[in-house]
């Protein structure tokens, strides 16, 4: 073994030097720095997935300033923020799937007076298609569809139209060809052909 390797230099007790390869780094992405660029911030709402690259001092003066929520409504905050207590997942409230005497929900013929909610419309009853997580037109939406509908910035249960609109929205606003050759937004307009091609696959559009 050499004794100038760095393979030695990691069973001395105290390495004279760290001859270990330096990893080049970008330069910072801050307007007129050059420093190398070892840590990286989100670019925000709508560019999921996409980061600036800065050094120390610039990523924490972008983070003193970041806020996901710039431009959103008042009611949109309150809504995301609800909904993020559950994971952005569909929720009902205790009791309303369960037993209930009488009334719409289909009768149980082994105990009568007692109905039951098909909720996934596993047996196509009366009850079927109450749960809370549908949209406006009875359908029910799942996490994944919930999440491609994020992406395209909707919410709720959308029309074709609505989507293939937003989406044609969002295309223009990130292609690379429409920026002047700007790819610092391809992976969020990746995102955006992806959610598209799922909820198209799912029957949304």
């Amino acid at each position: 073994m050499k004794f100038d390797s760095p393979i030695y230099d990691r069973i001395r007790v105290k390495p004279d030097q760290d001859r270990r390869r330096k990893r080049a780094l970008p330069a910072c992405d801050w307007p007129g720095c050059k420093k190398p660029a070892t840590h990286r911030a989100p670019k925000g709402r709508d560019h999921e997935g996409a980061y600036w690259r800065y050094c120390l001092d610039h990523v924490r003066a972008y983070n003193q300033s970041y806020n996901y929520f710039a431009g959103m409504p008042d009611d949109a905050v309150v809504a995301y923020q609800k909904d993020a207590v559950t994971g952005h997942r569909p929720t009902w409230r205790m009791g309303s799937n369960g037993g209930r005497r009488g009334g719409g929900a289909a009768q149980d013929q082994d105990f009568p007076g007692f109905g039951w909610d098909d909720t996934f419309q596993l047996f196509g009853g009366p009850g079927a298609g109450t749960h809370a997580g549908q949209g406006s037109e009875g359908r029910l939406i799942r996490n994944a569809e919930r999440k491609a509908l994020h992406t395209l910035g909707l919410e709720g249960c959308p029309s074709a139209a609505e989507i293939k609109r937003r989406f044609k929205q969002l295309v223009k606003r990130h292609h690379p060809d429409v920026n002047g050759g700007d790819r610092s937004t391809e992976d969020r307009l990746k995102d955006v052909i992806q959610a598209y091609n799922y909820l198209k696959a799912a029957g949304f559009c």
